[in-house]
């Protein structure tokens, strides 16, 4: 097929229990959601790059820094049991009614994972693209470090430890995490199974710096570090 229209969706609610204003807090003198434009827009295989949120000086960043805001989502798809499919499936139907806008598939970035490498989107949509046949959706992961569940613990009541998993025969399987640098889902997919995860998934993998997201502080300096360690410009 000829390459697929991608809406790069943004999705940033204002509310926040663990790091209050974190989707707005600077990183390396921008606004955090600020990297995940800036990255959508570099990327040639994307047509629009709109943010999604019920949170008006986080649309203002988001304009500041060049996406489109043509909305502010509802309360009703802001709230903590509010899913990201039903948040991106509202941006689907409303720009394809208020615009005549239709899309291929959804690349979604979490403002909250910002370590992204300037080849990561471009290879996400090209993954995708190659191989639409064949999948629904591709999902960035990276492979899980210290946490892998050959090393893992149990305890129980007493305090006494136990392997997470029984060791059976032959090398365990690696664990991979989805971390939030990208997911790629199909329009029609994701509106048949309002999933970012449909059933046929293919991984795309990012490297063991990327391996954070922004839930906390102490989540938010790591990522600063990386930041600083490329001194300010991500690879």
């Amino acid at each position: 097929m000829k390459a697929p229209r991608i809406l790069a969706l943004i999705l940033a609610r204002g509310g926040s229990k663990r790091l209050p204003g974190k989707n707005i807090r600077l990183l390396a003198g921008k606004p955090l959601i600020a990297w995940s434009i800036a990255a959508a827009r570099a990327c040639p295989a994307i047509h629009d790059v709109v943010v999604s949120t019920d949170d008006e000086a986080i649309a203002q960043a988001a304009r500041e820094h060049g996406a489109r805001v043509p909305f502010l989502r509802p309360p009703a798809l802001a709230a903590d049991t509010s899913t990201s499919a039903d948040a991106a499936l509202h941006a689907l139907d409303f720009l394809a009614r208020e615009e005549g806008a239709e899309f291929d598939a959804v690349l979604l970035l979490e403002p909250t994972s910002p370590l992204r490498a300037s080849t990561d989107l471009p290879g996400v949509a090209d993954l995708l693209a190659r191989r639409w046949d064949e999948c629904d959706a591709v999902v960035s992961v990276g492979r899980v470090q210290l946490e892998q569940p050959a090393v893992m613990k149990r305890m129980d009541a007493d305090g006494h430890l136990a392997p997470w998993a029984e060791p059976g025969a032959g090398e365990p399987p690696v664990a991979w995490f989805p971390y939030g640098v990208a997911y790629a889902v199909k329009t029609e997919a994701l509106r048949r199974h309002r999933t970012f995860y449909p059933p046929r998934v293919l991984g795309y993998t990012i490297q063991r710096w990327q391996n954070y997201e922004v839930d906390d502080l102490f989540d938010f300096l790591c990522v600063e570090a990386v930041v600083q360690h490329f001194g300010g410009k991500l690879p």
